[in-house]
């Protein structure tokens, strides 16, 4: 089984902090080309294929090996992302959901891909309906035209795992479910925020007795419609919590041309606060959710991988120029494709520009520093206690990177000559 690096937030404390992390990380295969013979001398027995870099404070090199190498970056990918919404969107971006009625009482979501739209937050959405008016809800349908995606996130298997969760233009929960098996083999909610729900029962079918968060869309199913079945479920079992009665079908249906939107709901969390969850937590299902919003909110909607590669490539062009950037490949926004390609140069470069937003990064020995895991891929980026950034991307078998970091931290490594 492919080791786990990034992870989610538990939907039940996520409304009031990002403080708890739920395993959910980067998972492919090991790099398949040939080794590249990219061993490191000064590094003897630690970098047998990788690299490694450390500038001073103006971005200057101070000590490398291998700096223009193309490695597979995996979840350090995320800080390009990260840097490149913070310019097309803004720190204080926040998404939305709109919500219609027509004379039938029939409710219709349209999303935009909030990646926060979790139990906590339905619940503040009914009250907000009831404060608009709606009596009764019957039908619920989900209006997926705002995504019109080529395919599913490049890199994504179709395990249980939560983060190889699909996504899309409306989703909960992270497009996972919470589940504990008592010891009588009973299938219940996870978490008491969310409901009992028919797919929890229908996807813990044959799990042993312990607690879980499951994947809705495993065994290659067909994710717009499994999305679209969550949603109406958690939004049904919520608006009986909530009191407001009705009964209809659920499904995929465009909103019509004669329903009226009563209610767009804005999130209570703004990108800085997601970027902080998608960088400390390393959460793939966030950041490729920001990915396809730069695209969208650049080029229009609805959203498309395309766009999103184009939006977010053009970003780092006119932040960094476009020399410091050649030779990039980014394929989606969370670092899961095995065909993204970044080499150490080009990550300092990124560093150097995403300095005011260090504060966003995890402290791991003592440096701010996002890590970058899959089989066969050991990365860290980020910045040494005193300030300078480094990168050690390690595409290799053996995980030493915790040793070479020591090392760039206590200065053990050979200086450039000027």
């Amino acid at each position: 089984m492919n080791t786990q690096e990034s992870r989610h937030i538990a939907p039940g404390r996520l409304a009031a902090s990002f403080a708890v992390p739920v395993l959910v990380m980067c998972c492919v295969a090991f790099f398949g080309q040939a080794a590249i013979g990219a061993a490191c001398p000064s590094f003897s027995g630690l970098i047998q294929n990788g690299a490694y870099a450390v500038t001073d404070s103006n971005g200057r090199i101070l000590s490398s090996c291998h700096p223009d190498v193309p490695f597979i970056p995996a979840s350090i990918l995320k800080v390009p992302t990260a840097l490149a919404a913070f310019s097309i969107l803004g720190l204080d971006y926040r998404f939305k959901t709109d919500f219609y009625m027509d004379s039938h009482d029939d409710l219709y979501i349209k999303g935009f891909g909030d990646p926060l739209l979790i139990s906590e937050e339905i619940d503040l959405i009914f009250v907000e309906l009831k404060l608009h008016g709606v009596q009764r809800i019957n039908s619920i349908f989900i209006d997926n035209s705002s995504f019109a995606l080529e395919h599913q996130v490049p890199g994504k298997e179709f395990s249980a795992n939560p983060y190889d969760a699909p996504v899309g233009p409306v989703v909960v929960n992270f497009n996972s479910v919470p589940v504990k098996v008592t010891k009588k083999r009973k299938i219940i909610s996870g978490e008491p925020q969310t409901p009992m729900l028919p797919i929890m029962r229908e996807l813990a079918a044959d799990y042993r007795p312990g607690n879980y968060r499951i994947n809705i869309c495993q065994h290659y199913c067909q994710a717009d419609q499994q999305m679209a079945r969550y949603t109406a479920e958690l939004f049904r079992a919520l608006q009986i919590k909530a009191e407001i009665p009705g009964q209809g079908e659920a499904g995929i249906r465009a909103v019509p041309f004669d329903a009226i939107r009563i209610y767009e709901h804005v999130s209570t969390k703004n990108l800085e606060d997601l970027a902080s969850s998608m960088l400390k937590y390393s959460s793939n299902f966030i950041s490729n959710l920001i990915y396809l919003t730069c695209g969208a909110e650049v080029f229009g909607y609805p959203a498309t991988w395309a766009k999103a590669k184009k939006a977010v490539q053009q970003s780092l062009i006119n932040q960094l120029g476009e020399k410091k950037i050649a030779g990039m490949i980014q394929e989606e926004g969370a670092g899961l494709s095995r065909n993204n390609r970044l080499s150490a140069r080009i990550m300092l470069s990124i560093l150097q520009v995403f300095k005011p937003y260090a504060y966003l990064l995890r402290k791991h020995q003592g440096c701010l520093t996002k890590s970058g895991s899959m089989k066969g891929v050991y990365n860290y980026a980020g910045y040494l206690p005193d300030g300078k950034s480094y990168v050690i991307m390690l595409n290799q078998q053996r995980n030493t990177r915790k040793s070479v970091l020591k090392k760039l931290r206590k200065g053990q490594y050979p200086r450039a000559v000027p």
